[in-house]
């Protein structure tokens, strides 16, 4: 704490320098989100599918979840997303075009026991891709 009648600049001075130990504050003053977030800030983002595959879970559990390598269109960046609920890969074709959203893991994390991946598949060639999954829509040939 300042001491005396002027001390209101040195606590002035402490209190920006203290600052930075704030996480959430220096990633804004960094601009760290911009620079690794692949959607850029934005909450969907539009890709083509390179290769599908199957991650194993991480240690408690077992099992194959299976996921997509998509390369976005706007920063042409790579990314692995997540295919949800049963039987969902099967309507995803490689060359398709998918829209991918976060996972909704904390601090843009993964979700559970996903190794790495922080991005879902929510729509197949503009059809959301639950429609696809359950009949309601068929998915358009490209």
């Amino acid at each position: 704490m300042g001491l005396g009648e002027f001390a209101g600049r040195d606590m002035q001075r402490r209190r920006k320098k203290m600052r930075w130990l704030k996480k959430s504050w220096k990633r804004k003053k960094l601009k760290l989100k911009d620079k690794f977030d692949p959607l850029e800030g934005s909450p969907q983002a539009k890709g083509i599918v390179l290769e599908k595959k199957a991650l194993e879970q991480k240690q408690p559990h077992s099992g194959l979840i299976k996921c997509v390598k998509v390369q976005l269109i706007r920063s042409g960046k790579v990314i692995t997303a997540f295919a949800p609920k049963d039987g969902a890969i099967s309507f995803i074709d490689e060359h398709d075009e998918v829209t991918v959203e976060g996972l909704g893991g904390s601090q843009r994390g993964q979700m559970g026991s996903i190794p790495g991946v922080r991005h879902k598949v929510v729509a197949v060639n503009g059809v959301p891709l639950e429609d696809v999954r359950v009949g309601k829509r068929e998915k358009p040939k490209r």
